[in-house]
């Protein structure tokens, strides 16, 4: 398109590749209709249970995109929450921020709170914080906590940094263990606080600074 003189950059036709433009200051056409690059945005979300993380979906089941304005339909979810699960999901259309959150790599943590049948002892928690084999794939939690016990039902709080699939219920697989209810409350600084289930808030300019650094 730019060999073929169909690019202009402040009213004069551009024939060379690689030419720089500043996006800001700079007047950039292509068949002489202005072109305006997206505006990123960044969307906090607590996906509640029942839905699935994606835009559309062919069985037409509940999607996080159903809870978001319409013309947001160019937001992807940033990683995954499984259509049992609840809690906090960011929705975007920068890429470099998506891979950012979701690289291994990169160490992101991430914070579940986990309902569990039946009474979880301290020392299981140890073997998440060490590691498990599970399905010949290693497992392994960051942190541990143990926030309450009894006979009828636990609650732990695990902290990871991976994010292999489903791999908080795969933790408490590998021990004889099922999830009754799972919900993540935290990604890297960013708390899921009191935002409703099912309601969005756009991130700030500062928290999205602090998940990049």
């Amino acid at each position: 398109m730019i060999l073929a003189g169909r690019v202009e950059v402040n009213g004069k036709e551009i024939r060379e590749l690689g030419s720089k433009v500043d996006p800001v200051h700079d007047r950039v056409s292509f068949d002489g209709v202005l072109v305006r690059p997206k505006k990123k945005l960044y969307v906090a979300l607590n996906k509640p249970r029942g839905y699935i993380c994606t835009q559309r979906d062919e069985l037409k089941r509940h999607t996080v995109g159903d809870l978001l304005p319409k013309e947001w339909s160019n937001l992807y979810p940033v990683g995954r929450l499984d259509y049992d699960s609840e809690g906090l999901i960011f929705l975007t259309n920068d890429g470099e921020f998506s891979l950012h959150l979701t690289h291994p790599r990169y160490g992101v943590r991430k914070k579940y709170m986990v309902v569990l049948a039946g009474r979880v002892e301290p020392a299981m928690l140890s073997r998440f914080t060490r590691g498990v084999s599970h399905e010949g794939e290693q497992l392994k939690a960051e942190k541990a906590r143990l926030l309450s016990a009894n006979n009828s039902t636990s609650v732990v709080e695990l902290e990871l940094s991976e994010g292999k699939n489903r791999e908080v219920r795969r933790l408490f697989e590998s021990q004889g263990l099922e999830v009754s209810r799972l919900v993540r409350t935290q990604i890297g600084k960013i708390k899921l606080g009191e935002l409703p289930g099912g309601k969005w808030r756009t991130l700030t300019a500062s928290e999205i600074k602090s998940l990049l650094s």
